[in-house]
């Protein structure tokens, strides 16, 4: 399984990106998938899944409204659009797999076959 994560780069408060998640080498179709960032010198955390199908998604309160996941299938990508930036924003962004099949989960050990990431930088 290969996750390989694009789209990252330095912007400016209020700016968008919208960040690309390829996979490989899974029936992609078949699970969640999930967004983690983790900034310096703190823990990956939970920014959004969504369910196999796209109709299911979740956030995390600090980026809800904001950030947007979805799916193309037929492509086997995940996309994250993100708006309204904020310089609390800046990490490196990870898909991975939703192995444990709930889109419920937010729990980074719930998830796996991580990318190698992508950085997102917010300026003030």
């Amino acid at each position: 399984v290969q996750l390989v994560e694009s789209g990252g780069g330095l912007v400016q408060t209020g700016a968008s990106l919208r960040l690309s998640c390829a996979a490989s080498g899974l029936a992609f179709s078949s699970y969640p998938m999930g967004w983690f960032r983790q900034a310096p010198g703190k823990e990956r955390e939970f920014a959004a899944t969504i369910n196999w199908s796209g109709d299911r998604t979740r956030y995390a309160d600090s980026v809800k409204g904001r950030f947007t996941i979805s799916r193309d299938n037929a492509k086997n990508t995940v996309y994250l659009q993100m708006n309204s930036l904020k310089p609390e924003d800046t990490a490196v962004y990870y898909c991975a797999v939703g192995y444990s099949g709930s889109v419920y989960s937010s729990s980074p050990r719930d998830f796996g076959s991580w990318g190698q990431g992508t950085q997102v930088t917010v300026s003030s």
